[in-house]
């Protein structure tokens, strides 16, 4: 899965269009002269931005309250940033010779929203099929999804931690559309629920955090997705895309999250 990928990705999209009541979102200069320094109300978790040519430098390793913003010359952008609350915070980006300002103290009361809030909830050991914005295409993808699920495919990507394994099939691509079936298999003596299970594209190498960004890939639809899977047992499910292709320094990372406790399970794909 080699090529280009659109720098601003599917989350970003999505969050921009929960700002309060179309409020303007407030803009922060920078230059490839000075760091201009955000500081926000709790630790952050993940900071993206919408192009190449604005780096917003953190601490990926230990949670911090600080982050450098750096500018080369270009079009405007987008910076969106997580806190390890939920908490999401986005502002406009522009290169500017002069800088107005050197250091910004962010008030919690500027977030547009908490990332929980974008997940659909799901009713007590209820699995879900959910079509996100496509009323028009959700037979087709569930017609698709249900064949892949009783044709059995191999798995190629294989990863497990206390007793949960994740497994994954290569992607399957049909039409503008990347299929991947997803099975969690629970070994341990404990029901998992899960909290959030995401793609993640990341450009760079993390070593180099001046040129390293991670950009989370947004499902266009989720067929028979758990909310627990019971211990002892395995479930399969379904995964939609919209076509996505991997450039040269690009790699995907899986993370599923248990919900309430840290029976994680994150690991790099292999192309």
């Amino acid at each position: 899965m080699k090529g280009k990928l659109t720098l601003c990705s599917l989350l970003l999209l999505s969050l921009f269009a929960m700002a309060q009541n179309g409020e303007t979102l407030d803009t922060i200069y920078a230059n490839d002269q000075k760091n201009v320094a955000l500081f926000f109300p709790n630790p952050i978790r993940q900071g993206i931005t919408g192009a190449s040519h604005f780096v917003f430098n953190y601490n990926r390793e230990k949670e911090q309250y600080f982050g450098l913003l750096q500018a080369k010359p270009g079009t405007e952008s987008n910076l969106l940033t997580i806190t390890n609350d939920g908490q999401v915070y986005s502002y406009i980006l522009k290169y500017a010779d002069r800088l107005p300002k050197l250091n910004y103290f962010i008030a919690k009361e500027e977030s547009i929203g908490n990332e929980k809030t974008i997940i659909t909830p799901i009713s007590q050991n209820q699995s879900i099929t959910e079509n996100i914005g496509l009323d028009s295409k959700s037979s087709n993808y569930q017609k698709l999804c249900a064949q892949l699920l009783k044709n059995q495919r191999n798995y190629t990507q294989i990863k497990q931690n206390k007793g949960i394994k994740v497994s994954m099939t290569k992607s399957i691509y049909h039409d503008k559309e990347v299929y991947v079936v997803f099975e969690i298999s629970n070994n341990s003596n404990i029901d998992f629920d899960i909290n959030t299970l995401r793609m993640i594209k990341t450009n760079g190498i993390m070593k180099r955090r001046t040129s390293y960004q991670e950009f989370v890939l947004s499902p266009i639809f989720r067929y028979n997705v758990p909310k627990t899977v019971p211990k002892g047992s395995k479930i399969q499910f379904v995964y939609v895309y919209s076509k996505f292709t991997l450039g040269k320094h690009d790699n995907l990372i899986l993370k599923l999250d248990e919900l309430n406790g840290s029976r994680d399970v994150v690991f790099e794909m292999k192309n």
